[in-house]
C-alpha cells in the first residue's frame, strides 16, 4: 500500500433508513453512468415503506452485476430534499468530512480504474456481484483536506465549462431547428429581396406526392437521395492483430436517455476507410435508441447499429436537420416492430420525403457557419473532457 492510501471502509459508514410512514414520495434510480435518474419502475402495489431514504451528501451504490456491466453504479446525492431508492441499493456516507470530502470520494469512484478494480473483485453469483466487504477493502489516496478541496475545485471548474458549452450547443441546435421550421414548414425563407417568401406573395404550387402546396421550383426527394447512409460493420469480422494499431469503436449505449459513446473494446486498424468517422461527421443510430449526432470524439469506426451520413451534393446542415426531423417518424416505426428493438432500414429512408429548394445558396450562407460553430464547441468540450479525465487519472499519484 502507498503511504497515503487508505481503505474506503475506514472513511464511510452504511446508512439504512426506511421510508416508514411514506414520508418521501420521490423515487429515483441509479445508472451505470454514475448518475441518479428518475425511476421508471412499475410501483403499483409496491410497499414503498421498505424503500431506503437517501439525503444530501450521501451515496447510493449497486454492487450487483458489476462484472457483467463492467461498471459499479455509484453516485453522490446532492439534492437538498431527500428521495427514496430501491432497498437493493447500499446507502452510505463519509464518516468524518474533516478527513475526506464526499466530492473527492466521488471523483475516485468516477475513474475507469476504479471500475476495473471493482470488476476484478466482483466474483459473486452468475453475473459477478461485488461483496460489500470487498468494496470496503478497496483503497484510495487520501491527501490533506486542502489538497482535496483544490482537486475538487479544479474538476468542478472544468465541468462547469463543459455544461456551459452544452447549453450553448443546445441553443444553437434550437436556433437551427427554428430556422428549419421557418423555411421548410412555414415556407418563410428569404426571397430575392430578403423578405419572407410565402407571406410576401411567393408562388406556391400543389404537390400530389405530399398532398399540399410547396414553393414553385422545389422538388420532392427521399432522405436516401439527398444523403448516403453507410451502415457500420460487425467488428468481429476484423479481428485485432496488433494491439498498437487499434481503433475506438463508436456505438450506442442503451440508456433511457440514449447517447453516443465509445466502446471499451477496440477494432482493427484494417477496417475499410469508408467505415471510419472523424470529427464533424454525422452519425445516425438505426436501432434501439434513435439519435442523430455530429460526432466530435476523434477517429473511430462504426459498429453495425450506426449509419454514417454524408453527401457529395448537399451541405451538412441540410441532411443533418432532415434526418433529425424524421426522428419522431422513425421512433414510431421502431416502436411498431414486433421485436423489442425496432430498426430503421433502407426502405424507411427512401419513404422519408424531403423538400429540396431550387437553390440552397442563401440558406448555406446562414446555416453552414452555425453548424461549424456547433462542431467547434463540441471539439472544445472534447478537449475539456480529456483534461478532466487526465485530472482523474492523476488522483492515483496525488500527494499532500
Amino acid at each position: 500500500m502507498k503511504s497515503n492510501y487508505r481503505r474506503i471502509g475506514d472513511y464511510i459508514r452504511e446508512i439504512d433508513i426506511r421510508n416508514s410512514g411514506l414520508k418521501v414520495q420521490k423515487l429515483i434510480g441509479l445508472s451505470v453512468t454514475k448518475e441518479f435518474i428518475p425511476s421508471v419502475a412499475n410501483i403499483i402495489g409496491t410497499d414503498l415503506e421498505i424503500y431506503k431514504i437517501i439525503s444530501f451528501n450521501q451515496f447510493a451504490c449497486s454492487t450487483m452485476q458489476v462484472r457483467r456491466d463492467k461498471k459499479m453504479p455509484v453516485a453522490l446525492y446532492i439534492d437538498s430534499e431527500p428521495s427514496i431508492v430501491s432497498q437493493a441499493y447500499q446507502i452510505f456516507e463519509v464518516s468524518n468530512r474533516n478527513e475526506l470530502i464526499p466530492e473527492y470520494l466521488m471523483l475516485w469512484f468516477t475513474r475507469a480504474e476504479f471500475d476495473r478494480e471493482a470488476c476484478f473483485h466482483a466474483v459473486g453469483g452468475v453475473r459477478g456481484s461485488l461483496e460489500w466487504e470487498d468494496f470496503c477493502d478497496m483503497e484510495l489516496p487520501v491527501p490533506s483536506i486542502e489538497k482535496q478541496r483544490e482537486i475538487v475545485a479544479e474538476y468542478n471548474a472544468i465541468q462547469r465549462r463543459i455544461e456551459l458549452n452544452d447549453q450553448l450547443i443546445q441553443k444553437l441546435e434550437d436556433t437551427a431547428q427554428t430556422i428549419y421550421k421557418r423555411w421548410f414548414v412555414e415556407f418563410e425563407f428569404p426571397n430575392e429581396n430578403g423578405l419572407p417568401y410565402k407571406s410576401n406573395g411567393g408562388e406556391m404550387v400543389w404537390n400530389e406526392e405530399l398532398s399540399k402546396e410547396i414553393p414553385k421550383g422545389w422538388e420532392v426527394k427521399s432522405l436516401g437521395e439527398i444523403a448516403d447512409f453507410l451502415n457500420g460493420l460487425a467488428m468481429q469480422k476484423y479481428p485485432i492483430e496488433n494491439e498498437n494499431e487499434c481503433l475506438q469503436i463508436i456505438k450506442i449505449r442503451e440508456l433511457s436517455q440514449g447517447f453516443f459513446d465509445v466502446n471499451s473494446n477496440k477494432g482493427s486498424s484494417k477496417i475499410p476507410l469508408e467505415y471510419i468517422v472523424t470529427n464533424g461527421d454525422v452519425i445516425f443510430s438505426w436501432s434501439g435508441t434513435l439519435k442523430v449526432k455530429i460526432w466530435c470524439g476523434g477517429t473511430g469506426a462504426l459498429n453495425q447499429h450506426l449509419f454514417k451520413v454524408y453527401s457529395n451534393i448537399y451541405s451538412k446542415w441540410f441532411y443533418y436537420l432532415w434526418t433529425k426531423f424524421y426522428l419522431d417518424v422513425f421512433i414510431r416505426i421502431a416502436e411498431g416492430k414486433a421485436t423489442s428493438l425496432g430498426h430503421i432500414n433502407r426502405e424507411h429512408l427512401n419513404e422519408a420525403k424531403v423538400l429540396c429548394p431550387n437553390s440552397l445558396k442563401t440558406m448555406n450562407s446562414l446555416m453552414d457557419p452555425l453548424i461549424e460553430h456547433i462542431i467547434e464547441i463540441k471539439l472544445q468540450n472534447q478537449k475539456l473532457t480529456e483534461l478532466k479525465n487526465l485530472l482523474l487519472s492523476k488522483l492515483a499519484t496525488v500527494e499532500g
